[in-house]
């Protein structure tokens, strides 16, 4: 009997065995060494990805905690005090511009008056709201002197250092003549501020002025021309007693002030992770605070999550239970197809057609009553959101969908046996059997666009501010900054090494290990369930 030529022994398996055996391994031994040396690189790469990030982002909190003690020496912290009750009238001033501009318009749209009578019967409000400007002229005027001399001082001081550097490269190099050429003005804090301290009595005195304008003022403010705001008024009044009774405080904090006082170590983690400022390339003083960031990115993933969740779901649970045949060769691919785009794109998508096609639906006057509409800003969290909704679909439909295949298709049939319906037997039994794997699936989606790029620096409107989550939903139309876009926007313009290169490496710390703990929870609500179903 002839055998066939498959049935031959197959020499080069052959060699390649013998030549196992004498290196002491099996097949199987090789199979496992494979499999197990790409573990093994996996686990190398998440460990040098974790060691360079650290290495990178723990300079930061040094560098940032000397940022910090300069503002302090420099006198920016002293002059602060009275910068921020600057703002503060400020925002007073503004709140009075929306007052006028709520009346102007129910003059105009309401009562039909021209611009002439308009303007007219806003003329005592517009004296009024002048005078409230200019009672702060004197404290202005003080604060610019104050930041002109802080300035000075700090630019010493960063010129002295620079210097510094300069002799200690110098001499590295063995140019002594010419590092001894380098001339070097030590900085004398406590002569220096003395100027800066000694504008105090002019300052509390300037303060009591103030404090009397402010409180003539709203003694006797303007007849509004609408009743109906009237408890507007009331409230700018009442702010503005606030405003004027702290003023004590801000001139004991100065009085007490010390440029000496030391900076705990902690405080630039502290001022890193709770700082409500990201404020880099500032003459004044950079501030790296990651809380508007992180919102920011919080917010427009849910929003993300909102939006895809009943979809992909939804989706899921069609095709793996109802849909036939056809269908489910249709829909999964074309479901599949959307992870294919390049973010970009879809960022490109949401600035020349979502975001604008949003906006003109907002200014709708049928959806007058939504929270929100209309709105101004065409970039924002619903626009980056939907996009990323979009982006999240296909991980969370696939990963549902293998959740809801691994039920046993005993529960099913015993389902059906017991005479349930399809839909009984897909919502009280399926779904609830899957629903640690649709879970999973979830946070896995989560992870996905908390980590994207691409479509949030283009389409978030990378306004780096907490939004005022006063309005309610309304925020969800307000622009927002995002780790991942901040990372992009800033990284190709930072100096290797400095405060502001690590503290964006930093950020993508933060990331990194925001994303693990995110899959590290799926992963762990994936084993649960596939003991549960074992």
């Amino acid at each position: 009997m002839i055998e066939s030529p498959s049935a031959l022994p197959n020499p080069n398996f052959a060699v390649q065995k013998r030549r196992l055996r004498f290196l002491g391994l099996t097949i199987d031994d090789t199979i496992r060494a494979f499999f197990g040396g790409n573990a093994f690189v996996a686990v190398v790469v998440l460990a040098l990805i974790t060691f360079f990030l650290f290495r990178e982002g723990i300079g930061f909190f040094v560098q940032n905690r000397f940022n910090v003690e300069l503002y302090r020496q420099a006198g920016l912290e002293y002059v602060d005090h009275i910068r921020r009750q600057a703002d503060d009238h400020a925002a007073l001033s503004r709140y009075l511009s929306d007052l006028r501009l709520r009346q102007f318009s129910i003059l105009t749209e309401r009562e039909k008056r021209s611009l002439a009578d308009t303007n007219t019967a806003l003329a005592p409000f517009d004296t009024f709201a002048e005078q409230f400007s200019a009672s702060a002229d004197p404290l202005r005027a003080l604060l610019s002197d104050l930041t002109e001399q802080a300035t000075a001082l700090k630019t010493k001081f960063v010129v002295t250092e620079d210097r510094k550097e300069e002799r200690r490269q110098l001499l590295a190099v063995g140019k002594l003549a010419e590092a001894a050429a380098v001339e070097i003005v030590a900085v004398d804090f406590a002569r220096e501020l003395q100027p800066l301290i000694a504008m105090l009595p002019t300052y509390q005195t300037a303060n009591r002025d103030f404090a009397r304008t402010l409180a003539e003022l709203i003694e006797r403010p303007p007849a509004l021309v609408q009743v109906e705001l009237a408890s507007r008024l009331a409230t700018f009044q009442r702010f503005t007693r606030d405003y004027v009774a702290g003023f004590p405080a801000i001139e004991r904090a100065m009085a007490a002030w010390d440029y000496r006082q030391p900076v705990p170590v902690w405080h630039a983690l502290t001022s890193f992770i709770f700082g409500r400022q990201w404020l880099t390339a500032s003459f004044w003083q950079d501030w790296y605070g990651i809380l508007p960031l992180l919102v920011g990115s919080l917010l427009v993933s849910l929003v993300a999550l909102f939006l895809a969740v009943p979809l992909a779901v939804g989706a899921a649970i069609y095709v793996n239970q109802i849909a036939s045949l056809r269908e489910q060769r249709f829909i999964k691919p074309c479901i599949e197809f959307i992870s294919a785009f390049p973010s970009v794109v879809l960022g490109f998508f949401g600035i020349a057609v979502l975001g604008q096609a949003l906006r003109t639906l907002s200014q709708q006057s049928w959806l007058a009553w939504l929270p929100g509409f209309p709105f101004s800003e065409r970039l924002n969290i619903l626009t980056a959101g939907s996009l990323l909704a979009l982006i999240a679909v296909p991980t969370i439909f696939t990963l549902a969908e293998d959740a809801l295949n691994n039920v046993p298709r005993a529960f099913k049939e015993a389902s059906f046996a017991l005479g349930a319906s399809r839909l009984q037997t897909v919502l009280k039994i399926i779904v609830p059997a899957s629903l640690s794997g649709i879970i999973s699936a979830v946070l896995l989606g989560l992870g996905r666009v908390i980590g994207e790029t691409m479509v949030v620096l283009l389409c978030a409107g990378n306004r780096i501010a907490i939004p005022d989550f006063t309005q309610g939903v309304a925020v969800l139309v307000e622009p927002v900054h995002t780790m991942t876009g901040i990372i992009a926007q800033e990284m190709g313009e930072v100096v290797r090494g400095s405060v502001h290169y690590r503290a964006l490496f930093v950020v993508g710390l933060v990331l990194f290990l925001l994303s693990l703990a995110i899959n590290y929870v799926a992963q762990g609500i994936v084993r649960r369930y596939r003991i549960s179903i074992g």
